[in-house]
């Protein structure tokens, strides 16, 4: 063989073999570059469904405060006659906005450590 077919020869072999490489490499990082993609959609979607629940429970507890608040303005109306039902509902509000917190503070505190 002369120099020139033997520069030829390496020049075809690391075409062939660079070819390929190049093709799988490209591919898989079009592989990575969608899974980056489906990852990030995937965080903000978590992170609406925090936000949302954090919502919810605000509204929950604004509710429960706003029963408090009503059931211990009609219990001081003179003539609003209140019932066992009424302190018995503001009893059940009360525990459960207490046990509600409770369970929201321990949640807190778990996810510290």
């Amino acid at each position: 063989m002369h120099g020139k077919e033997v520069r030829e020869l390496i020049q075809t072999v690391l075409l062939a073999i660079g070819i390929p490489s190049a093709i799988t490499g490209f591919c898989f990082w079009c592989l990575e570059r969608k899974l980056m993609k489906r990852q990030w959609a995937e965080e903000r979607k978590e992170e609406a469904r925090r936000q949302n629940e954090t919502i919810v429970i605000e509204g929950v507890m604004a509710a429960i405060t706003l029963g408090e608040a009503t059931a211990k303005a009609v219990q001081r109306i003179p003539d609003a006659h209140c019932n066992g039902d009424m302190h018995d509902a503001l009893d059940y509000a009360t525990k459960v906005k207490n046990k509600h917190r409770d369970f929201i503070r321990e949640q807190g505190i778990d996810a510290l450590y």
